[in-house]
């Protein structure tokens, strides 16, 4: 899908924009790894036109025990409690990993403007398990892809949050594709 800019910026500076939340959002995210339970998953809501950030969440299957705990998830669920609206119309979701089926789904049900994401998909899944299926073609799919899906952006960022050797030592207590794969 076309990347499409802010509706009252010029291509160049919506790009500047996503490149300067998606980093501002990897440096918090990051604030994790010195913690016992780091996290590379972390998502941000802004309004699409004032740029007031409306709510961030990191991702919390674990400390809930639930795995729908996404952090793309509790920030829509967060976002739309404090706006008391299911409707996300108007606002933009940052995420530091491309979202997974159920999250871009979530992100298509909540009408959020657009989806501008740091790592892959592919990314992840080389350190825990995902579904791979394209964030644009859970969009293409549906007929509510009015929200546009941009990424990656600020890649590298992003993806040292998996990378981070505190996160690794992490993902070794995760279930991995990897693990599964030579369990059988």
């Amino acid at each position: 899908m076309a990347a499409r800019s802010e509706p009252h910026m010029l291509p160049g500076m919506a790009a500047a924009l996503d490149q300067q939340r998606m980093a501002a959002l990897a440096r918090w995210t990051a604030r994790t790894l010195v913690t016992a339970h780091p996290v590379p998953f972390a998502a941000e809501i802004f309004h699409s036109i004032t740029g007031d950030r409306l709510m961030r969440a990191l991702n919390a299957v674990a400390p809930q025990n639930d795995p729908s705990a996404h952090a793309e998830l509790r920030t829509v669920r967060l976002a739309c409690r404090k706006l008391k609206s299911y409707s996300l119309r108007g606002y933009t979701l940052y995420t530091t990993c491309e979202p997974c089926p159920m999250c871009m789904a979530n992100a298509l049900w909540a009408g959020l403007d657009r989806v501008v994401y740091g790592a892959t998909i592919a990314d992840a899944n080389r350190f825990c398990r995902q579904i791979r299926i394209p964030a644009t073609e859970v969009a293409e799919r549906s007929d509510m892809s009015s929200t546009v899906v941009t990424g990656p952006v600020c890649r590298d960022e992003c993806l040292a949050l998996f990378t981070h050797p505190k996160m690794q030592e992490t993902f070794k207590t995760w279930s991995s594709a990897r693990e599964i794969l030579t369990s059988t």
